[in-house]
């Protein structure tokens, strides 16, 4: 609980075993005693959390009630709190009025978001650094950088006697140059960003039988897809998260590509086409024990002009095609001999998509990185404005004209922490949060 009124909430129901008035409590204190109703019927033993404001995490007072857990007994425990004053949390209200209460920023709050929903080690490090603040740091020196040159400006356009133009012009442009290169910089980011958040989404197409699942089945070491030797068993998409240097990788088991009179068939073909358009990478499967079919050739031409890994599966037969045939040179050098059956080979997949993505390259000690969209949105916005007052500067046009998209940069990086974005999107943004958080 938080607010004014979670410690007289609090004493109307726990009964603690050495009673002390809550203010000789001291906060960060934990006591031991019991849950009772309104009958004085113990619900259950527990510990109970102590947190003065203003420090606590939604800077207001906060107990938190420790249980034995079970949901009979955590629906009683939730039903006295209400009955006795309470009101159940909306989506992220904690974090929501950490945020409005000042202890932190709109940026740092949607990284607890991003931890909560973190699928790699990668992604986890990235939201715990905005959560420490990183980028808001980064984004405040570049507002530091606008600002100290904005003194000068707002004295030109309020005492144009004094106004020593070119002077004024020069220290614009610097200033206009360094946060055009910062911004650029972070907006840039938002690529390797978009991998550590998002994943790579990969799709695994290929005739029936050529060994898709079976691939499946080898990354994830377990058996996760059907195999068997009945052309057609995949029919719809399977999906499953692996981490490949700590970066998520979505992989798409897609239903064999043929034709087919099958109408539940035909919609999984039609279904792996479009998935196979719209992913990151494509890692088409080839039976090398035998030579390419007509049907491996429309997959060919399916995949042309697209990141692909072409895979020679089952090596360990007779080979009829290898990584020399000419078709498959021409849709790409990026091709890895396997067998899905023996596992061997699949090492060489992962490093053909660490080359691919330069995945050894993210490092997330070397600087800050965006990944999310809203951020990068308003950044590539900052950047747009940037340009604009760059332009108008050099078309000589006079100083309140040039603050008009000056402010417009403030108020884009403003909005990325929180000073200047309006409460329909932080209702938005606090929305995704599941409760208690």
């Amino acid at each position: 609980m938080s607010g004014d009124d979670c410690f007289e909430i609090l004493n109307k129901i726990f009964k603690a075993k050495n009673p002390e008035s809550i203010e000789n409590i001291k906060g960060y204190t934990i006591k031991y005693g019991n849950i009772i109703d309104e009958n004085k019927k113990i619900v259950d033993e527990v510990l109970v959390s102590y947190f003065k404001a203003p420090k606590s995490y939604t800077t207001e007072n906060m107990c938190e009630i420790n249980t034995h857990g079970g949901v009979v007994i955590l629906r009683n425990i939730l039903d006295l709190c209400l009955k006795n004053g309470a009101n159940l949390a909306e989506p992220g209200e904690f974090t929501k009025r950490a945020f409005l209460n000042g202890r932190i920023d709109l940026l740092q709050a949607e990284s607890v978001i991003d931890i909560i929903h973190a699928k790699s080690e990668k992604e986890a490090k990235n939201s715990i650094n905005q959560l420490e603040g990183h980028l808001s740091k980064k984004i405040n020196e570049i507002k530091q950088k606008i600002m100290n040159v904005m003194v000068n400006v707002e004295v030109a356009i309020d005492y144009p006697e004094y106004d020593e133009g070119d002077a004024t012009n020069e220290e614009l442009l610097n200033m206009f140059s360094e946060v055009k290169s910062d911004l650029t910089r972070l907006e840039a980011s938002f690529d390797n960003g978009k991998i550590i958040k998002e994943g790579i989404k990969t799709a695994i197409i290929g005739r029936p039988n050529a060994g898709k699942s079976s691939l499946l089945n080898a990354i994830l070491k377990e058996e996760r897809a059907i195999v068997t030797d009945i052309e057609g068993t995949t029919r719809d998409t399977i999906e499953e998260f692996v981490n490949i240097n700590g970066i998520p990788l979505k992989l798409v088991d897609t239903a064999g590509i043929r034709e087919t009179d099958n109408e539940v068939e035909k919609i999984g073909v039609v279904k792996s086409k479009k998935i196979a358009n719209d992913a990151d990478l494509i890692i088409a499967i080839f039976d090398s024990s035998k030579d390419l079919t007509d049907e491996d050739k429309e997959i060919l031409d399916i995949i042309k002009g697209k990141k692909v890994i072409i895979v020679l599966n089952k090596i360990d037969l007779e080979n009829k095609i290898d990584e020399k045939n000419e078709y498959l040179k021409n849709i790409s050098d990026n091709i890895v001999k396997i067998s899905a059956l023996n596992e061997t080979g699949i090492e060489n997949i992962y490093d053909k998509i660490n080359e691919m993505f330069n995945l050894n390259e993210i490092n997330l000690d070397n600087g800050t990185v965006i990944t999310n969209l809203r951020h990068k949105n308003l950044i590539s916005k900052a950047i747009e404005n940037v340009n604009k007052a760059e332009e108008t500067l050099e078309k000589g046009m006079p100083t309140d004209v040039i603050a008009i998209f000056i402010k417009d940069i403030l108020e884009a990086l403003g909005e990325i922490t929180g000073e200047e974005v309006t409460e329909n999107i932080i209702n938005e943004i606090f929305a995704r949060f599941c409760l208690g958080k």
